[in-house]
């Protein structure tokens, strides 16, 4: 028997309906049915990270999430982080970093490291290696996304900081 449950829940800034099976996790469901293939499966244990999309703003894992537990939810996946044109600052310094080979894993590591400069947007070194150590990268090793996340917090500083003074010296 097909039974299907209704579903309503923001994807990407955009209202979505939807008929999934109880069975279905988040992650399935975005790549399998709404085609977020930027939301990848690796081990389906919420333990490498690749699965990350962020659920009301906080960084979860998808394959340990049922679809239907995004009911009235708002979720965020890579592709709804990334500009219509270019990269997003932080997927910039990814690549000007080299914090990326396969790519398998950077999607869930730019969705942690988005949520993490969110709530603490000049965090430590050891803050990132922190909020990072869920995410498995077995490519390029830890130091050069590090780097990357740091050198975003660095810019987005400066920027606020540049906004901020221009916006004194206006008054």
């Amino acid at each position: 028997m097909d039974e299907r449950l209704d579903l309503t829940f923001t994807l990407n800034g955009e209202l979505q309906h939807a008929k999934v099976q109880p069975r279905w996790t988040l992650a399935d469901f975005l790549r399998e049915t709404l085609h977020k293939t930027g939301t990848h499966v690796g081990c389906e244990h919420g333990v490498c990270g690749a699965c990350t999309v962020l659920l009301d703003g906080r960084s979860v894992r998808a394959c340990l999430l049922l679809a239907i537990q995004a009911q009235g939810c708002e979720v965020t996946t890579v592709e709804g982080l990334s500009p219509e044109q270019g990269l997003s600052d932080l997927q910039a310094e990814f690549r000007r970093c080299h914090a990326l080979q396969c790519g398998f894993c950077t999607p869930g590591l730019i969705v942690t490291a988005h949520a993490l400069l969110q709530e603490t947007p000049a965090p430590s070194r050891e803050e990132i290696r922190d909020a990072i150590s869920g995410n498995l990268c077995r490519c390029t090793g830890y130091i050069p996304i590090i780097d990357a996340i740091e050198a975003t917090a660095r810019g987005r500083q400066a920027q606020t900081g540049r906004t901020e003074r221009r916006s004194h010296g206006d008054q």
